[in-house]
């Protein structure tokens, strides 16, 4: 299996894209600003989104990618592009984004009987088969309705936290997978550990707590930093003793785990 990071940062800034993956070809995993720079031909192959959870920074392309392909996917009789999400986080979409006043709603455009895309809810522990993939959504700590997910595959599962706080539900389902890389947030230094509490989201030494529960070596990738804090947070990572390779996610970068995909119904 290939994962393309699309963006990784909390925020924005010059060279900054917010949460987004791309699996193989066909599965978005979030939606943030780093979709953009796909290709108009890569954006009309994704058939999946799986959201997190409906915060801005994971969710704003998704309305932005149906613009950009409803033409080609009604020209060639595709079906609709199908957004995985929590119903929490389907009713804040349509409440919010595609009500017609931020955003056209899609699910209906360019016509109720070919719309561009369709909204599917999703439970935690819930194994999904999309694009030849078994994914399963893992539960996530947030300040909104929230999820993971770990892609399964022969070579290990490859895990994304999604925005967590500390989530001891998480570890005990991790304890069972064979992980072969995991993506978890770590959002601010440790000096901002209140901040960290208060939005649900992890410091430096948040983490190694969380990860004191998770045995197993693995590779840590550490996304969701802030832009500018990348070194401090790193630095603070880095001086705590720990039994896994733990480093700083990149946009562009793609990892690529030992996997023969299943067969596509």
């Amino acid at each position: 299996m290939q994962i393309r990071v699309l963006g990784c940062s909390g925020s924005i800034a010059a060279g900054n894209r917010t949460t987004s993956f791309l699996l193989d070809e066909q599965v978005l995993i979030d939606a943030g600003t780093g979709v953009g720079d796909l290709t108009l031909d890569e954006l009309a192959r994704i058939d999946h989104i799986l959201v997190t959870h409906s915060h801005l920074d994971h969710v704003l392309a998704i309305g932005l990618l149906a613009d950009s392909v409803t033409r080609r996917r009604h020209a060639a009789a595709r079906p609709p592009v199908v957004v995985h999400a929590l119903p929490e986080t389907i009713a804040a979409l349509r409440q919010h984004v595609f009500n017609g006043v931020i955003w056209p709603d899609f699910t209906r455009l360019p016509d109720l009987q070919h719309p561009v895309l369709a909204f599917e809810p999703l439970a935690v522990g819930e194994v999904l088969e999309l694009a030849g993939r078994r994914i399963e959504v893992l539960p996530a700590s947030h300040t909104v309705p929230a999820v993971g997910y770990a892609v399964l595959g022969t070579g290990g599962a490859w895990v994304f936290t999604g925005d967590t706080g500390p989530n001891p539900a998480l570890w005990e389902r991790l304890r069972s997978l064979p992980v072969a890389a995991l993506v978890i947030e770590t959002a601010f230094r440790n000096d901002e550990h209140a901040l960290a509490t208060i939005s649900q989201h992890l410091c430096p030494s948040q983490l190694q707590h969380e990860l004191e529960g998770f045995a197993q070596p693995a590779d840590v990738y550490i996304t969701h930093i802030k832009p500018g804090e990348v070194d401090a947070v790193m630095t603070e990572i880095g001086a705590q003793a720990s039994r896994h390779r733990i480093r700083a996610l990149a946009t562009g970068q793609v990892m690529t785990l030992a996997d023969e995909p299943r067969p596509q119904a």
